[in-house]
């Protein structure tokens, strides 16, 4: 993707306007997220917050379009590029329960649009759970005009005041334990990622001076990492996705660092991954993030009952390691080709691109 630049850095950006260095955090958030889902180690959040990077990168991107087009048509565009592939994985996994025998009530309106978390059956419960995410990204991005517009008022004190509800939500007012409640948890939570993305986007942090910027984001970091680990006995872990004020505070923290890293270093930071598989691995995450986030947990699942059958070929049982998890990863990560490869044009038009098996 682009050639390095003679006697300089490469280039930060693709030919069509795309920031690599977004790109590489964002296949390595998807990356992170299916072997988090593999593998269920607890410690995977802090070594790299996928979430939390995911909705900067979103807020990023969600304030350079509010910046160029009508409000409507930015949020009209987005619902586009989010619904059908949400459709078409719901028609698969709705059906699924729909034939074991679940039988939704009205919420089952919340397939459609998923403005509360969509109803399901505890024996899908694993495949859908991850829908959460698709929500509180749908709420923000209906909401994003609005904080836009509160966020450019006065950006540093908006920026360290989001951090606010979630710390109100933990230790003044616990949200009720329905749609509400934890939806409004899920926006408390990343509300400080998703601003500083605007503030990535207007060139705030470019503006700060370095000390403080890094002796807040420690501070941050070291605070939610102290809360995770005191209070592991009330959470039963230090998972940072079962402590909410730990996640928020932990990923305002990491999340500051990448971008402001990104200011500092410049055009450097982010050029064509070497090797060329790696970087055409990363285009392809990336044209097909919707996609892979969504089927990945049912590729998980589907490789468990598809090892089982490898156990009845005498030469796999031999010679593959099939009772290892990172063989199960495996698995888990050919099936996802396979769904990219039958689903995946389904976000090209969506967003209005000629459909193709591969970008």
């Amino acid at each position: 993707m682009g050639a390095h630049r003679k006697g300089g850095p490469p280039p930060a950006h693709a030919p069509g306007g795309r920031d690599r260095y977004f790109d590489a955090l964002r296949a390595l958030a998807l990356v992170r997220v299916v072997a988090y889902h593999a593998f269920g180690w607890p410690w995977a959040g802090l070594v790299f917050p996928s979430m939390g990077v995911m909705f900067g990168l979103a807020g990023s991107l969600m304030a350079r379009s509010l910046g160029g087009r009508p409000a409507p048509a930015v949020v009209r565009g987005r619902l586009r590029r989010l619904l059908p592939p949400l459709w078409c994985w719901g028609l698969f996994v709705v059906g699924a329960m729909l034939v074991r025998g679940w039988m939704p009530g009205w919420q089952i309106v919340f397939w459609v649009v998923p403005l509360g978390d969509p109803p399901g059956s505890a024996w899908g419960e694993q495949v859908w759970e991850i829908l959460w995410y698709l929500r509180t990204y749908l709420w923000f991005v209906l909401l994003s005009p609005l904080l836009l517009r509160v966020f450019r008022l006065a950006p540093v004190p908006v920026l360290l005041l989001s951090l606010a509800p979630v710390l109100v939500l933990q230790f003044a007012w616990r949200p009720p334990e329905n749609r509400f409640g934890t939806g409004l948890l899920d926006l408390a939570t990343y509300l400080f990622c998703w601003l500083l993305g605007f503030a990535h986007r207007d060139g705030m942090l470019a503006r700060l001076r370095t000390a403080p910027v890094v002796a807040l984001s420690l501070a941050a970091l070291a605070y939610g990492a102290w809360y995770a680990f005191a209070h592991r006995a009330e959470y039963g872990t230090y998972d940072l996705d079962d402590i909410p004020l730990a996640q928020a505070f932990w990923s305002a923290g990491f999340v500051t660092l990448l971008l402001y890293a990104k200011e500092r270093l410049g055009p450097g930071l982010g050029g064509p991954a070497r090797p060329r598989w790696l970087d055409r691995l990363v285009t392809v995450l990336n044209a097909r993030a919707v996609t892979v986030y969504l089927w990945h947990e049912l590729a998980l699942v589907l490789a468990v009952p598809l090892i089982d059958r490898f156990w009845e070929v005498p030469a796999f049982e031999a010679y593959l390691p099939l009772e290892s998890q990172w063989f199960l990863l495996g698995v888990g990560w050919a099936l996802i080709a396979v769904s990219v490869l039958l689903f995946g044009w389904v976000e090209d038009a969506a967003a209005r691109r000629r459909p193709r098996l591969l970008p």
